[in-house]
């Protein structure tokens, strides 16, 4: 399989050149090669491997931002992979499906991954996929932000923005995907208000729905699960969502 040709200009990373390493694996050689050198020519930092062990080598011996992960490897596959990433490591992973492999995708997002692409790809598509993944990991929210916040609080529990971390009302932890995270400081930086999936879309990902796009009912059917019993999101019929309890904002300690 070939990556669709791009004719535009090379473009200056927002991303400082080094600071972000991306680990590409896949079993298809052409592909690690083109997609490591036009990432490369972006001012990233590009590992590859075409399987499982290659991996897990790549992981110890670097710090990855990111796994750009295939579904289809020999040997334990991308599924089995990104369940493995999610539960021993954080970094941000985008899985490459082939058109058509709609239950994949589901499933790679209900395992965690934070966007997909379809085969064959852009590489100007995956490099705005990738610089989303990684800035939503670097910054936070620009929607309704409050200056100085250190995190927010809510029915006892607290979200902590600067370790990326939810917290119950009896301080367990509540282990969050970065998607996870991202969607649930959307929901409490607009505490009431009612967001539709496009809206959560772009606050989340920095981009626009497209047809059948479903990462965001997966990621909220995972958010609703690990916050319990707890109705806290409510469905508002023919206009999306939207976050019920009352919201106050921790603040940046003075220094």
């Amino acid at each position: 399989m070939k990556l669709k040709r791009d004719s535009s200009p090379k473009s200056i990373d927002p991303l400082r050149a080094g600071d972000a390493r991306v680990l590409v694996v896949d079993d298809d050689e052409d592909i690690r090669e083109l997609v490591a050198s036009y990432l490369g020519r972006h001012g990233l930092l590009v590992s590859t491997a075409c399987d499982a062990s290659q991996m897990r080598r790549e992981l110890a011996a670097h710090n990855v931002a990111l796994v750009l992960l295939d579904i289809m490897l020999p040997g334990e596959d991308g599924l089995t992979l990104c369940r493995e990433l999610r539960e021993t490591t954080n970094p941000g992973i985008i899985m490459l499906t082939a058109l058509g492999e709609e239950s994949d995708r589901v499933l790679g997002l209900e395992l965690g991954a934070d966007d997909y692409l379809t085969k064959p790809f852009s590489p100007r598509e995956l490099l705005a996929r990738i610089r989303a993944v990684l800035r939503r990991a670097q910054e936070p929210l620009p929607v309704h932000q409050m200056q100085g916040a250190e995190g927010y609080e809510f029915c006892g529990w607290q979200l902590r923005l600067d370790q990326r971390e939810l917290y119950t009302v009896e301080q367990a932890l509540v282990t969050l995907t970065g998607g996870e995270f991202d969607l649930l400081v959307a929901f409490v930086r607009n505490p009431g208000r009612v967001l539709d999936r496009d809206q959560l879309l772009e606050l989340t990902k920095g981009r626009k729905a497209q047809a059948f796009d479903r990462s965001i009912d997966v990621q909220l059917s995972r958010l609703r699960r690990k916050l319990g019993e707890q109705d806290w999101i409510k469905t508002v019929r023919g206009g999306g969502y939207l976050f019920a309890p009352e919201v106050t904002t921790i603040e940046r300690a003075a220094e």
